[in-house]
């Protein structure tokens, strides 16, 4: 974050300050599929376990859905399971895996 002579400090935005969606689906066909944020990286914490194989995340309602295995439906798509708890989401670092 730095400051040039034109803006503020009031004006400059944090890009870490970036509002995640309360819901997110990796699906494109689900109405929260965003593939900009998807592609910048966001990470999972359930039950305070960081989860790599989420598929869509709710945060206000407390659940995240995961693939059940290796099982898909008659569509091609994964068998997902909704499990609740706490969940945290936050954008991952450019670096992070």
């Amino acid at each position: 974050m730095t400051e040039t002579p034109d803006q503020t400090p009031d004006q400059i935005v944090d890009e870490t300050a970036i509002a995640l969606p309360d819901r997110l689906a990796a699906d494109p066909s689900s109405p929260f599929h965003d593939p900009e944020l998807l592609a910048r990286g966001v990470g999972v914490r359930f039950k305070g376990v960081e989860k790599t194989n989420v598929e869509e995340y709710c945060v206000s309602e407390g659940w995240i859905r995961v693939p059940a295995g290796n099982a898909r439906d008659r569509k091609g798509n994964p068998m997902t399971l909704k499990l609740k708890g706490p969940v945290e989401v936050w954008l991952r670092e450019p670096g992070e895996a």
